[in-house]
């Protein structure tokens, strides 16, 4: 009691100045203090009045419960008595108000409320005022006074307790929710009695039993033994004062006996009793540790596979090539072909478990000192040593291709995949080659000639990246020096009767050093650098003006279909440039169809969606070009605004014979019919596939059996009549309808 005593004395903080400042407002003199000393003895007047208090004490709950304590009761009296005596004769100093402090913490202890505390005060006055006054009429207003007093002085005890209480709990509250949220576990050591607290973040962390508190072996017997001395060097050197604090990170074993990386936190202080205690926080950082022990090793290794990284790979080359190179070695560039398509329809997560599975067995397919590494995405680079002979490379890649052949089961999917190689020796002739460009150089290759295949490097390779590389910086200023042109394709209604003309597909041609260089060559050059979209808008407008021009002379329901790149629709204000274009050349909406592939319908985005539907908006038509070939959901067709489906060249080209094109081709056109859309049909060649078409329903072709694509003077002279028709197709019946649309 007296260290508790002691520190609550702290607690309020009743300094000398602070009591004397009490009294002076209350106006407490030397003279009041006498005046109490002369009264006369009272001390039988006291005990009559504790009888009489405990008496009424009796008839209300709360205080009743005390009485019940026979020698409790005896003792309080007792002190009662005391406190009584001391009120009137003092002497009024520093014992007195720490006797006073006292007898309020006992009362606190034994649970009278602060409220029968005054109000037993109250009876006190009014008892000593009877006393003092008699029972004349002063006395009874007095008394009432006081009663009233008393239960104001209550009530703002109680508005001050419950302010107090209140924002108690508030912190607490708020210490509550920060413990919860905290990932942190919260200690506190009473070093001198060796108690623990540990709280439940703590535990829980390592899988203990919630207990009031325990004692430091409970912490200590978990520690790693290597981590232990440094941990205890640790808190010996902080309760000695040689840091500011504790902060050491060591393991610990949870209840499972795995050992988690934790870093603990703390501070050692006396506590008002001068008890040394230390407390603080433990934070798992097992994930840090782990991450930290991942970038160590994914500075030479990748995280995904294990396998070396580009940085270990060009270690693992320059030692190659400083060894001596009497017995062959090769380089081996290995890329997934199609992989992109995994990702996009599967997921990367999907993508990264086919990586893991291939690395896999590309290893298997090395010798003991041969060298596996992942270079980047979906490309993989083998470092063969000790060959007998080049030939042995070639075995090695094709033990790669068949193994990546074999179906590779993915969750309930069975995924095929395959991959293109290029193989370089690291010598040739003697001499250092760059292997890595060598081997990219003949991957390239391989996948030119078809992928799964792989492909052996060549110096006519590099002559090939050269002209590569010219093409490249020539198409940067093609537009400019107007080197390209159109061709238009006719393409046909074939349904009624005698085929003849319905539309032209406009296609781009690049003349350079009066030579055309295939589409297929600089085509993807252009979708690649983002020259497509300044290039397309001149497609655009140069066949909406030529084609509104054959209009006008004469071929009034001839429309143009233009391939759209998704460069130019993800353009923003493409809408606004189309409606742009078909004011400045005066071609109708309906007139035009811009065709779009799979993959730009497979991006799915709310963007490219809006865009399209602003199109559609404008009467422009849109076409879905090679429709069949790619992954695109049947849901898409509902999803876009689509008008025309296009049976992709590759599957007309084995009709009618392959019976497994025919069904994808019926397949096709019976799915164009069902949702109302057009079908044109792509690479009609021979008379044998337009009779299936026919027979089959379709609406449209085009291919070389009607004709080739022709520069726009040449087509000129076949609606002008000064060439012969092949008389494969006529000209469009001759009509004046004012709006053009592709027929159904």
């Amino acid at each position: 009691m007296e260290d508790e005593l002691k520190a609550l004395l702290q607690r309020v903080g009743l300094r000398i100045e602070h009591i004397l400042t009490r009294k002076r407002f209350l106006q407490w003199q030397s003279a009041d203090a006498q005046r109490l000393n002369r009264a006369v003895d009272i001390d039988a007047v006291h005990r009559r009045f504790v009888d009489k208090l405990y008496e009424h004490l009796g008839d209300f709950g709360p205080p009743a419960a005390i009485l019940n304590d026979p020698a409790g009761v005896a003792r309080l009296k007792h002190s009662q008595l005391d406190y009584y005596q001391r009120l009137w004769k003092g002497p009024y100093d520093r014992d007195y108000v720490r006797d006073r402090l006292l007898v309020g913490l006992v009362h606190q202890r034994v649970g009278v409320g602060l409220e029968w505390y005054l109000g037993a005060y109250r009876l006190y006055l009014s008892e000593m005022l009877g006393l003092l006054l008699g029972d004349a009429e002063q006395h009874a207003v007095y008394d009432s006074l006081l009663k009233i007093v008393f239960f104001d002085m209550t009530l703002a005890i109680d508005t001050y307790s419950a302010a107090q209480r209140h924002a108690l709990e508030d912190s607490e509250a708020r210490l509550a929710r920060a413990l919860r949220g905290s990932e942190d576990g919260i200690w506190e050591w009473d070093i001198e009695h060796d108690r623990l607290y540990l709280s439940e973040r703590w535990t829980a962390m390592l899988g203990m039993p919630t207990e009031p508190s325990y004692c430091s072996r409970s912490w200590f017997d978990r520690v790693h033994p290597d981590d232990l001395p440094g941990l205890r060097e640790a808190i010996s050197a902080h309760l000695k004062g040689c840091s500011p604090s504790l902060a050491h990170e060591y393991r610990i074993r949870t209840r499972l006996g795995e050992y988690l990386w934790v870093l603990v936190r703390g501070v050692v202080e006396r506590c008002d009793q001068g008890a040394l205690r230390m407390a603080g926080s433990q934070t798992d950082i097992s994930a840090r540790k782990a991450a930290e022990a991942c970038l160590r090793h994914a500075a030479r290794h990748d995280a995904l596979t294990g396998l070396a990284n580009r940085l270990h790979l060009d270690e693992l080359l320059r030692e190659a090539q400083q060894r001596s190179h009497g017995r062959a070695s090769a380089l081996l560039f290995v890329d997934l072909d199609r992989f992109k398509l995994i990702n996009d329809s599967l997921g990367h997560g999907a993508g990264d478990l086919v990586l893991v599975e291939v690395a896999r067995r590309l290893a298997h397919c090395l010798r003991p000192g041969d060298h596996l590494a992942r270079f980047g995405g979906d490309e993989f680079v083998a470092l063969l040593g000790d060959l007998a002979c080049e030939a042995d490379a070639e075995r090695v890649a094709q033990r790669m291709l068949d193994a990546l052949r074999q179906p590779l089961q993915l969750g309930e999917r069975t995924l095929s995949v395959s991959a293109s190689i290029g193989i370089a020796p690291l010598y040739r002739d003697g001499q250092a080659l760059d292997a890595l460009q060598a081997a990219d150089l003949a991957l390239y290759r391989a996948k030119g000639a078809g992928k799964n295949q792989f492909a052996l490097y060549c110096e006519s390779l590099h002559s090939t990246a050269a002209r590569q590389l010219e093409l490249e910086s020539a198409l940067a200023q093609a537009l400019t020096r107007n080197e390209f042109i159109l061709h238009f394709q006719p393409i046909c209604r074939i349904d009624r009767g005698r085929p003849y003309l319905a539309g032209v597909e406009a296609l781009l041609r690049w003349h350079y050093n009066d030579t055309l260089v295939a589409p297929n060559e600089f085509i993807p050059v252009l979708e690649e650098s983002g020259a497509i979209v300044p290039i397309g808008e001149w497609v655009l407008r140069e066949a909406c003006r030529q084609v509104r021009y054959w209009q006008q002379a004469g071929q009034a329901q001839l429309y143009c279909t233009v391939n759209l790149s998704i460069r130019q629709l993800q353009e923003p204000g493409f809408a606004a440039l189309l409606t742009q274009v078909l004011r400045e050349t005066g071609l109708p909406p309906s007139s035009l169809v811009l065709e779009i592939t799979e993959t730009l319908l497979m991006q799915d985005s709310e963007l490219m969606l809006s865009s399209l539907h602003e199109i559609a908006a404008l009467g422009v038509r849109l076409a879905l070009d090679d429709f069949g070939t790619g992954y695109c959901s049947l849901g898409y067709l509902k999803r876009f605004p689509l008008d025309i489906l296009k049976v992709d060249r590759s599957f007309i080209a084995a009709a009618p014979e392959d019976s497994d094109s025919v069904a994808i081709s019926r397949a096709i056109i019976g799915l164009g019919h069902s949702l109302g859309l057009a079908v044109i049909a792509e690479g009609v060649e021979r008379p044998e596939q337009l009779q299936f078409l026919i027979a089959e329903g379709c609406q449209n072709a085009q291919g070389y059996w009607f004709s080739r694509p022709r520069p726009a003077d040449e087509l000129q002279r076949l609606f002008s009549d000064e060439d012969r028709f092949e008389e494969l197709w006529s000209l469009l019946p001759q009509s004046s309808p004012t709006q053009v649309s592709v027929e159904r």
